[in-house]
C-alpha cells in the first residue's frame, strides 16, 4: 500500500489525479486489490468530479468483499440518488454484499430492481441472486431463480448446490449434485462441506472417495472439510491417508491445511503427530488458529502443563499473535482437566481485562466446570448466581456432573430440575435427574422422572461408538448385533471378559495370600 501511495502522490503533484483514466485506475487498484484500503479508496472516489458507472462499480465491489460489506449497499443507494443507472455488473456486487449481510429484505429489493430493469435473464446476475438467496436462507426463491434461468453454467449449479448445503437440506443438495451435467472441484467441495456441516461425516468421506476415483484433484477447501470429518469421527487411519494424499498430490501446505491437520491428529488421539505438524510451521508464519488447535489438543489429552507452557511461548516470542476468546476457552479447559483453580481464575480475569474482549457463555461454563470438578460446588453455585448473563444448560450440566461426582445430591436435585425447565425436550435432562434420585435410592422419584419423559414424548437417543479397523469405520450401539461379523465380535468379547475374570480372581488370591503371611 505504501508503494501505491507513492504512485498516487506522483499523479497528484503532476496534476493527473483529476483526469478520469488515471483516477479510475487508481480507484480500481485501491478498491479491488487484496492489499487495498477501502477507507483510502473511498477518499479517492470522493475526489472524482463526476464518477462514471465504472467508478461506482469499483467502490461497490471493493466494499462488498471487505470486512464490512454494509457500505456497499449505502453507496449503491447513493448512486441511484445521483441518477446513475446500474448496469449488469453492479447488481452482482450488491447481491454479494447482501449475501454476506444475510439481509433478506434488501435482497428482495435488489431482485425487484433487477426484474424492473429487465436484467433477470442475465446469467451473471441470476447466479448472484441464487447465491444471495441461499446465503439468506430463502432457498425456495433461489430455486425459483435457478429454474427460470434459460441458460445455466457450472456457477449456476454450484450456487444452487451450495445454497441447499448452507440451508441444511442435504437431500436436495445431493439431488442437484447428482443431476449436474459436469462437476468441478467447487461442486465436490460444496457437497462434502455440506455433509460435514450437516453432521454426515461418513457420507462426506464416502463422497470424497468417489471424488478420488472419478473427480478432479482436491484443493485446500476440499481437504479442510475432509480432515474435519475425520476429526469428528476419530478416524485416525483415514486422517493419515488424507495427509498422504496431500503429499502425493503436491498440494501446497497452507496454514489453513496445517491447522486442520493439527486439529485432526489431536482429536483422533495422535497428539504427538499433531505436535510434529505444528512444529513444522515457522513460528513467524503462525496465526492464533493453529495455536488454539494445539493448545486445545494438549488440554484434551490431559497434558495441561504443556498446554500452558505453549501459551507462554506464544506470548513471549513476540510473534504478533494475540490470544482470542477461543484461546482462553482452551486454557480454561486445560485448567478444568488439571484441577488448576488459581490458574483458571487468572485466565478468566485476564479475559475480562483484555480490550475488545469479554467472557461469553462458553467461558462461564468452563469456569463452572473448573470449580465443579474440584468439588468447589458452593463457589460454582454462587458464581452462576452472580453472573451478568442467564445460566445456560452447559453451565448447569457442568455443575450437575460435579454434584454427582462429589455426591451432593441435594444440590444436584435443584440443578436437575432447572435443567428440565430449560430443556424440556432433552432426553438427557430427565435421565440425569432420574440418576440423581437413584443415587439416593429414591426409586419412586426416579421412575416418576422416566414416566414424565415418556408422557412428554421425549425419546432417549441411543449412544453409539465408532471403531476404526484398517481404515474402515464400524458403528456400534449397546447390545448391537446388526454388524455382519457380530458373532465373531461377541465371541472375542466373551473371551476377553472371561480372561478378565480369571485375572481378577488371581489378583484376589494373590493379595489374600499376602494378607495371610502378614
Amino acid at each position: 500500500m505504501s508503494e501505491f501511495k507513492k504512485i498516487q502522490a506522483f499523479f497528484i503533484t503532476s496534476g493527473l489525479s483529476q483526469h478520469h483514466p488515471f483516477a479510475s485506475r487508481l480507484l480500481y487498484f485501491s478498491a479491488v486489490s487484496s492489499w487495498g484500503d477501502m477507507d483510502h479508496s473511498y477518499r479517492i472516489f470522493l475526489q472524482i468530479p463526476s464518477p462514471t458507472i465504472y467508478n461506482w462499480n469499483s467502490i461497490i465491489r471493493g466494499f462488498s468483499r471487505g470486512k464490512n460489506p454494509n457500505p456497499s449497499v449505502s453507496v449503491f443507494v447513493k448512486m441511484l440518488r445521483f441518477g446513475v443507472w446500474p448496469d449488469h455488473l453492479t447488481y452482482p456486487f450488491v447481491a454479494k454484499a447482501v449475501a454476506r449481510m444475510s439481509e433478506l429484505h434488501l435482497g428482495l429489493a435488489v431482485h425487484c430492481r433487477v426484474a424492473k430493469e429487465g436484467l433477470w435473464l442475465d446469467r451473471f446476475i441470476g447466479n448472484s441472486l441464487i447465491h444471495m438467496y441461499g446465503s439468506c436462507g430463502e432457498i425456495g426463491s433461489a430455486r425459483k431463480v435457478f429454474d427460470e434461468m434459460p441458460m445455466r453454467n457450472s456457477v449456476s449449479w454450484n450456487s444452487m448446490l451450495d445454497g441447499y448445503a448452507k440451508c441444511g437440506d442435504l437431500d436436495s443438495a445431493r439431488q442437484v449434485f447428482e443431476s449436474m451435467p459436469e462437476r468441478d472441484v467447487v461442486s465436490w467441495s460444496s457437497m462434502i462441506d455440506g455433509c460435514v456441516k450437516g453432521g454426515e461425516y461418513s457420507l462426506a468421506l464416502a463422497i470424497f472417495g468417489r471424488m478420488r476415483v472419478m473427480g478432479p484433484k482436491a484443493n485446500e477447501v476440499t481437504m479442510v472439510s475432509v480432515l474435519c470429518a475425520c476429526a469428528h469421527l476419530g478416524a485416525l487411519e483415514q486422517g493419515r491417508e488424507m495427509h498422504r494424499y496431500m503429499v502425493d498430490k503436491a498440494l501446497p501446505f497452507t496454514l489453513a491445511l496445517r491447522t486442520s491437520l493439527v486439529d485432526m491428529y489431536a482429536k483422533c488421539g495422535a497428539i504427538e503427530e499433531a505436535i510434529a505438524v505444528f512444529r513444522q510451521v515457522p513460528t513467524d508464519q503462525t496465526d492464533v488458529l493453529i495455536w488454539n488447535a494445539i493448545i486445545g489438543g494438549l488440554a484434551t489429552h490431559g497434558q495441561v502443563r504443556d498446554a500452558l507452557e505453549l501459551f507462554k511461548e506464544m506470548e513471549v516470542q513476540g510473534l504478533g499473535v494475540a490470544p482470542d476468546e477461543i484461546t482462553y476457552l482452551c486454557l480454561l479447559s486445560a485448567c478444568a482437566h488439571g484441577g488448576l483453580i488459581n490458574e483458571a481464575w487468572h485466565f478468566f480475569k485476564s479475559l475480562e481485562r483484555r480490550k475488545g474482549m469479554a467472557p461469553k457463555s462458553e467461558h462461564y461454563a468452563c469456569m463452572v466446570d473448573v470449580l465443579s470438578r474440584a468439588g468447589r460446588l458452593a463457589e460454582a453455585y454462587d458464581f452462576i448466581a452472580q453472573m451478568p448473563i442467564k445460566p445456560t444448560p452447559s453451565m448447569l450440566g457442568a455443575l450437575l456432573n460435579g454434584c454427582m461426582n462429589h455426591r451432593r445430591f441435594d444440590l444436584a436435585e435443584r440443578v436437575g430440575r432447572k435443567l428440565i425447565e430449560l430443556e424440556p425436550d432433552h432426553d438427557g435432562r430427565y435421565i440425569g435427574l432420574s440418576n440423581v434420585y437413584a443415587g439416593v435410592k429414591l426409586w419412586d422419584d426416579a421412575r416418576t422422572m422416566r414416566e414424565a419423559m415418556e408422557r412428554r414424548g421425549v425419546k432417549k437417543l441411543p449412544g453409539f461408538s465408532f471403531v476404526e479397523v484398517l481404515g474402515t469405520l464400524h458403528r456400534f450401539i449397546a447390545h448391537d448385533k446388526t454388524h455382519q461379523e457380530s458373532d465373531q465380535i461377541y465371541m472375542v468379547l466373551n473371551t476377553i471378559v472371561r480372561q478378565m475374570v480369571v485375572d481378577v480372581e488371581f489378583e484376589t488370591q494373590k493379595h489374600g495370600f499376602y494378607d495371610i503371611l502378614l
